[in-house]
C-alpha cells in the first residue's frame, strides 16, 4: 500500500472515530476510561460466533483461525455462522459499553460489512 493511501486510510479512520464517539451514546468516552486506541490493519474477517444489537449498533464476536475478536458496526443483519469481512477500524482496550453494561477487553470499531 502506498504512503499516500496509508495516510488517507488513517485520516478516514480518525474521522470515523470522531463520529463514532458521538454516535455511541451508551459508551464511555475514551478520555473517561483507561482505554487505549490503535488502528486495526486492513480488514477484519471471520465467522460470526455471537452477535447482539444495542443503541443502533451490532456487536459481533468473530472467530478467525481459533482467535476470537469483538467488533462493533452500525446495526446490521448478521447471524451466527455467517462468514464476514468488515472494514478496518480502531481497536480499543478495556472499552466500557454502558448500553450493554459490559467491558470488552478489546473491541474494534468498524464502519461495517465489506462482504459476507
Amino acid at each position: 500500500m502506498s504512503t499516500s493511501r496509508k495516510i488517507l486510510s488513517l485520516c478516514i479512520t480518525l474521522v470515523f472515530m470522531a463520529v463514532q464517539a458521538q454516535a455511541f451514546p451508551g459508551a464511555s468516552a475514551p478520555a473517561q476510561q483507561s482505554a487505549q486506541a490503535a488502528p486495526a490493519a486492513g480488514f477484519t474477517k471471520g465467522t460470526v460466533i455471537e452477535t447482539m444489537n444495542a443503541g443502533g449498533y451490532t456487536y459481533v464476536q468473530l472467530e478467525t483461525d481459533g482467535q476470537k475478536q469483538w467488533v462493533a458496526i452500525p446495526e446490521s443483519k448478521v447471524t451466527v455462522g455467517d462468514a464476514v469481512e468488515l472494514v478496518a477500524g480502531m481497536e480499543m482496550h478495556n472499552f466500557k459499553s454502558k448500553s450493554l453494561d459490559r467491558t470488552f477487553e478489546t473491541i474494534i470499531f468498524s464502519q461495517g460489512l465489506l462482504k459476507r
